[in-house]
């Protein structure tokens, strides 16, 4: 598959380099992040038998009232495509962990409801998923390093997703 780029997508001027320093700190960031969350559902999947992404499909639904969620709103949570979500609603449907249900307010939407079986696998992972973040993340960081990480962290949110922001 071929896409081409449209003359009005591309910037005006001169590209805004990375300098090397900047170079290094992005490269360094991303590989980082993608070691990480690699490493994370590694362990999750062969521990638990659950996946990084129906872990936090799991976690969304159980911080929510009465652990249900409009399909529509868990795909924006999960940062995932309506399609993608589905799919796993389904595997997890299969597993007796989430059921659909019917949206009452208008009739036309999905709902995703965490079951009690969906609650107790959600609990016996949660203890494996925050030990490997500890394990991964926070024992490699000093407490200095903690609060800049949430200072990114929450700077990149109000940019990115001011919605997420507590």
């Amino acid at each position: 598959m071929t896409t081409s780029v449209s003359p009005e997508s591309l910037p005006t001027g001169e590209p805004r380099w990375l300098d090397p320093e900047e170079q290094q700190a992005w490269r360094a960031w991303l590989y980082s992040a993608q070691l990480l969350l690699d490493r994370l559902d590694r362990e999750l999947s062969h521990r638990t038998g659950i996946s990084h992404a129906y872990y936090e499909i799991l976690v969304a639904l159980s911080e929510t009232p009465e652990r249900m969620m409009r399909m529509s709103e868990l795909a924006d949570r999960c940062l995932s495509s309506r399609s993608r979500l589905s799919h796993a609603v389904s595997r997890l449907e299969e597993r007796g962990w989430v059921r659909r249900q019917v949206c009452t307010e208008d009739g036309r939407g999905q709902l995703a409801v965490l079951t009690d079986e969906g609650f107790a696998a959600l609990e016996g992972a949660a203890p494996v998923h925050v030990e490997g973040v500890r394990r991964e993340l926070f024992d490699q960081l000093s407490p200095t390093q903690v609060i800049a990480m949430r200072d990114l962290g929450e700077t990149l949110l109000r940019h990115l997703d001011p919605t997420r922001m507590p």
